[in-house]
């Protein structure tokens, strides 16, 4: 019976090459906090989102008002691996966004790296 984690698994090994030949790649996930100039925070998720329409290996990324924090931003991602998560940041569309972001960004807060294992979407 070819039960649906079977069918996802050989979906992915077509995809990704190191799980067609058995070596388990480590996904990678970040959980970080952005800062926003005083009342900039929507004109700055607004230029985070322009810039996530192809960004490969990407799984999840989700960008979140705080609301317990009128500027900040948190950013949730998960990644197939962590070298994608790098290259994603020499994208034209993410290297665009974050230039445009810059200037109305007050700093980062908190910073979490994480190692996925599994749950919904992932």
């Amino acid at each position: 019976m070819f039960t649906r984690r079977a069918a996802t698994a050989a979906a992915l090994a077509t995809l990704i090459p190191e799980i067609a030949a058995g070596d388990e790649i480590e996904k990678y996930g970040l959980f970080g906090q952005m800062i926003a100039a005083p009342g900039k925070r929507d004109e700055v998720i607004g230029y985070l989102l322009e810039g996530t329409g192809a960004m490969p290996g990407c799984l999840i990324y989700v960008i979140a008002r705080d609301p317990a924090h009128p500027d900040a931003i948190w950013i949730t991602e998960v990644w197939t691996d962590k070298q994608h998560h790098a290259d994603s940041l020499k994208l034209p569309a993410v290297q665009a966004a974050i230039a445009k972001a810059r200037p109305i960004i007050a700093g980062f807060g908190e910073r979490f790296e994480t190692i996925p294992v599994g749950g919904v979407g992932i």
